[in-house]
């Protein structure tokens, strides 16, 4: 005798909401104190700073590291170790002052590189002509953006004897013009500094000490060449007013994503789903950063791809939630609306599951195993992958139910009832 086959079991998804929703609503409210305190952890990219990774040739202590940034003349620095079994002494030094000339020093190094103004110009020479023979004066000087390099045009030429090494080097009193005739600038060490750049046009370049430079001078300094490398592993830097619109353009790239979801659900399915949809995206989002600033994690660009994939990955499973809803919207007829969402989400539970499972599984190796910017992006991406999953079910689903009952099957009722006063009138008039 044949098995007849059993009928699904539908789990009550819908009978749970309000527990879900509470939950949500009480996580949020984390998310929001945490952006009070202790506040979001923004790296050099939304901040501003100059970053400094060191790999120390022996044991050091982050006390002892911060101690000798701040007496380089450094404000304020952070210091967080590094796990790296390549280098079990690697040091991530961050500091909010940057590579930049300030108006006085720029005005010094145009004084002491002789500029000459412009023919016509009421301007003045303010240098001192006894210090400045015609050999020195220039008549142009540029400033490079992150102020670590000066490019200077003079009124002469520019090449001192030539060396087999080098096929023009800069006259001896060239090379000497500026050095240590400026507070707060001083020239990098090497053998092609200053070099020429254009030979006919009398064009020399002049290499500064960066704030990473001077901080590595201040550490070799304090604490010894035989503790602090010759070299650092990576420096960093970016100015505040780039930093500001990085910030700015990654909270509007966030708000667009948004924007043409909520308008692509709308035109795949209906105004029923877009709005849970939408909630289930700003909800990921928002709990995703409040777990960052709560567990101080480091806000950077890599921080926005991670946000911005799990937007992608949020929407993908809300999708293929809804489109099975929609299917057995036309095959279930009879079934009430929550009853045809305790089945769509039970029929797609299994592929759910399998697949978040599976991102979740790649990105421990990442949070585990990996270093900083490597292990923010992969917490970001798990926790998003989590709530993700969560949202589509308790989030998306039981929005739509509730637009459905309030909006659209109020639209319904009032169908009806005008249909029935038409047909009402109608019996009337030809009884008469």
């Amino acid at each position: 005798m044949a098995k007849t086959k059993q009928p699904r079991r539908d789990y009550d998804f819908m009978g749970l909401r309000r527990y879900f929703i509470g939950a949500s609503a009480i996580l949020a409210l984390l998310s929001i104190v945490s952006f009070f305190y202790p506040g979001p952890r923004f790296g050099t990219d939304f901040k501003g700073g100059t970053e400094v990774e060191v790999a120390f040739k022996q044991d050091i202590a982050p006390g002892d590291i911060r101690t000798a940034v701040e007496k380089s003349g450094f404000s304020s620095p952070d210091v967080v170790a590094v796990d790296n079994d390549e280098h079990p002494n690697q040091f991530l030094i961050r500091v909010k002052e940057i590579t930049a000339l300030t108006d006085a020093q720029k005005d010094s190094l145009r004084k002491a590189l002789c500029l000459v103004p412009e023919e016509g110009s009421e301007e003045k020479p303010t240098f001192d002509a006894a210090a400045c023979p015609p050999q020195l004066r220039s008549t142009e000087v540029k400033f490079s953006p992150g102020g670590d390099k000066v490019t200077v045009r003079y009124q002469q030429d520019v090449c001192g004897k030539a060396t087999p090494a080098v096929a023009c080097p800069p006259r001896d009193d060239i090379a000497q013009q500026i050095a240590g005739k400026v507070q707060g600038v001083e020239l990098r060490i090497g053998n092609n500094n200053p070099v020429v750049q254009n030979q006919r046009d009398h064009r020399v370049e002049f290499f500064f000490k960066s704030k990473g430079d001077q901080l590595m001078d201040g550490l070799r300094q304090e604490l010894g060449a035989q503790v602090v490398p010759e070299l650092p592993l990576r420096v960093e830097w970016i100015g505040a007013k780039a930093s500001t619109q990085l910030r700015d353009a990654a909270i509007k790239s966030i708000t667009i994503a948004i924007i043409f979801i909520m308008l692509y659900i709308a035109f795949r399915f209906d105004m029923r789903f877009a709005p849970g949809a939408i909630a289930a995206l700003v909800h990921d989002v928002f709990l995703a950063v409040g777990a960052m600033v709560l567990f101080q994690r480091e806000f950077t660009l890599s921080s926005v791809a991670a946000i911005l994939t799990i937007v992608g990955y949020s929407i993908n499973d809300t999708v293929v939630v809804y489109d099975r809803i929609r299917e057995n919207l036309g095959k279930y007829r009879k079934m009430t609306f929550p009853k045809i969402i305790n089945r769509s989400i039970t029929e797609m539970l299994g592929r759910t599951i399998r697949t978040s499972g599976l991102t979740a599984a790649a990105m421990f190796p990442f949070l585990f195993f990996g270093s900083g910017v490597i292990r923010d992006f992969a917490f970001t991406l798990l926790v998003g992958v989590v709530v993700g999953t969560y949202s589509s079910i308790y989030i998306a689903a039981p929005l739509t139910e509730l637009i459905d009952r309030k909006v659209f099957g109020t639209a319904v009722k009032k169908k009806r009832r005008v249909k029935r006063r038409r047909k009402g009138a109608a019996e009337a008039a030809a009884s008469v």
